[in-house]
């Protein structure tokens, strides 16, 4: 087995956009081009880890690996957990938790990613760009993180926080998140074994129980800009890139 894998966590009852996995872009549903954007990156193996059986079977037709989970999970990290302990008997060194709704990311982020997990110094990596407007430094669907330097020179650097909104200007430091992370082997089961934590819950943001509990995450940068899909206006852009 190969001690990468890229799982990819997708459920159609989103709450901003229901059924969103399954939105044509293309004439192909975003959860296949997540799965060949994820393919392309030639990391490794690719599990789509889902509740729902219309995706189990979508994926299988064309030629993809699904798994049925839970839908008892309360955020993607459990779900891409079942699938790494039950389906993977919790062997894998580096999972690559990739949202299902980053259509168009360049597969070539998520080997770089792979790469610098592979140095062990971090327990979580993740990825970030520049910002392209200020409507994106203020919009609440826009993850932000600050780092502690620097990322444009192409290293990583250590994650300080993770927000939504700011009643400050932006640091210098601050940066558009991209929604991937990957955990080394022993971070992901330290990181389900903790209880949401308050800032967690307040900013619906998974990643700060990792930063809560002082696990070290690294960002890496990325020059472009892939869009998340949570609403009907991200669809409608990401489409407008996709399809021209």
């Amino acid at each position: 087995m190969n001690n990468i894998v890229i799982i990819i966590p997708s459920r159609l009852n989103a709450e901003r956009l229901p059924n969103k996995p399954l939105k044509l872009i293309n004439n192909k549903e975003m959860i296949l081009h997540v799965h060949a954007t994820a393919k392309n990156s030639n990391v490794g193996q690719v599990i789509v880890a889902t509740p729902d059986q219309e995706i189990l079977e979508l994926v299988k037709k064309n030629n993809g690996h699904a798994v049925l989970t839970s839908n008892k999970h309360k955020t993607g990290t459990d779900r891409v957990f079942e699938v790494f302990k039950e389906e993977l008997n919790s062997k894998p060194e580096i999972i690559i938790n990739f949202q299902g709704d980053m259509p168009n990311l360049n597969p070539n982020v998520i080997k770089d990613l792979a790469e610098h997990m592979k140095k062990n110094l971090c327990d979580i990596g993740t990825l970030a760009s520049s910002f392209k407007n200020n409507y994106e430094e203020k919009d609440p669907n826009v993850v932000k993180v600050l780092t502690d330097n620097n990322i444009e020179n192409k290293l990583f650097a250590k994650a300080v926080d993770f927000f939504r909104i700011s009643k400050k200007p932006l640091n210098k430091l601050t940066y558009h998140h991209v929604g991937i992370y990957a955990f080394t082997n022993k971070a992901l089961i330290r990181y389900v074994s903790l209880k949401r934590s308050k800032l967690e819950v307040e900013r619906k943001l998974e990643q700060m129980r990792a930063l809560e509990d002082k696990m070290k995450i690294n960002v890496g940068y990325i020059d472009s800009s892939p869009l998340s899909v949570d609403t009907e206006a991200d669809l409608k852009a990401v489409k407008k890139i996709m399809e021209d």
